[in-house]
């Protein structure tokens, strides 16, 4: 693979447990932009469920992440100390240059809000947030954690084009037999990784490899799970 500067969009999205797999979600979006503070990449949050991160090869050392991630442990909420399972999706998606994904303006509605996870007055005063809405596919993407509207346009654009390669992809894999989504459905069942709190353990399922010491991987050092899952996966 090519030492180059490569775009990632790091997305949670809907899975299985309730509260507790929405927090689960924000403790993996943690992880990763550790991680990626690590490794000497940028990180930046793009809305409270995704991550942009660039760096050298930051896509070809995550593109391996996607997948439904299942925890394992005894929520904050749990008054009774009884251990819980839940799960939260992960997607990661290249870049895709405007080449390779053509989008018309005709089918694009933006919409401008006031961003309220920014702090500042000055900040609150004028709608630095967007949503961008792709009218014929019904996708729906948003960006609001840069200061100006014009950044989050562009972000949201790249992110847009990112899930209708992703669309695409997919569609192109349907028709191979026995075909399933390297994304998932979040269900419980389809799980490439378990993160089990009480055995202080996490298991890659993929590769059949498990790694104790769960606190410091959830604490960004991950470097050793992607290093073997991405020579095994690579060479399987």
């Amino acid at each position: 693979m090519k030492d180059h500067l490569q775009k990632a969009f790091i997305e949670i999205r809907g899975a299985t447990g309730g509260d507790e797999a929405k927090i689960w979600g924000l403790d993996l979006l943690r992880m990763y932009m550790r991680y990626a503070i690590k490794m000497g990449w940028k990180a930046a949050s793009v809305d409270e469920k995704t991550l942009l991160i660039t760096g050298t090869r930051a896509f070809d050392i995550l593109r391996n992440e996607s997948g439904v991630h299942r925890v394992q442990r005894i929520p904050v909420t749990e008054k009774r100390g009884r251990i819980h399972t839940s799960t939260a999706t992960v997607a990661v998606l290249p870049e895709i240059k405007d080449s390779e994904v053509q989008i018309s303006p005709s089918d694009l509605e933006w919409q401008f809000y006031r961003a309220s996870s920014q702090g500042g007055q000055n900040v609150q005063k004028v709608s630095t947030a967007v949503r961008l809405i792709h009218k014929e596919t019904g996708i729906i993407v948003t960006a609001q954690e840069e200061r100006f509207q014009e950044q989050n346009r562009k972000i949201a654009l790249d992110l847009l084009r990112a899930k209708l390669w992703e669309r695409e992809e997919e569609r192109k894999l349907r028709e191979i037999a026995d075909y399933r989504s390297p994304i998932g459905r979040g269900m419980r069942s389809e799980k490439i990784r378990t993160y089990n709190y009480p055995q202080d353990r996490i298991t890659d399922h993929r590769v059949g490899k498990s790694w104790g010491n769960l606190e410091a991987i959830m604490d960004g050092n991950l470097g050793r799970v992607v290093e073997i899952l991405n020579t095994q996966l690579t060479t399987a």
